[in-house]
């Protein structure tokens, strides 16, 4: 049976998004229009639902009473 490769994350997943939407909006905007672009874009939108779904989920209104 193989093993699991498994790594602690060194940063936040909200870092993580936040620095791959950046780097992805200036690939973007610098390359030329057609297909590529629209993927590019596409991966773009759905990193920022991914980032407001964390920051929802993240929220202090959802957590447990303490």
């Amino acid at each position: 049976m193989q093993m699991r490769r498994r790594f602690k994350q060194t940063t936040s997943l909200q870092d993580r998004l936040s620095d791959f939407i950046a780097g992805a909006r200036s690939e973007a905007d610098g390359g030329p229009g057609g297909a590529d672009q629209y993927e590019m874009l596409k991966k773009i939108r759905q990193a920022e639902a991914a980032a407001n779904i964390e920051r929802w989920a993240a929220s202090p209104e959802l957590q447990p009473p303490k």
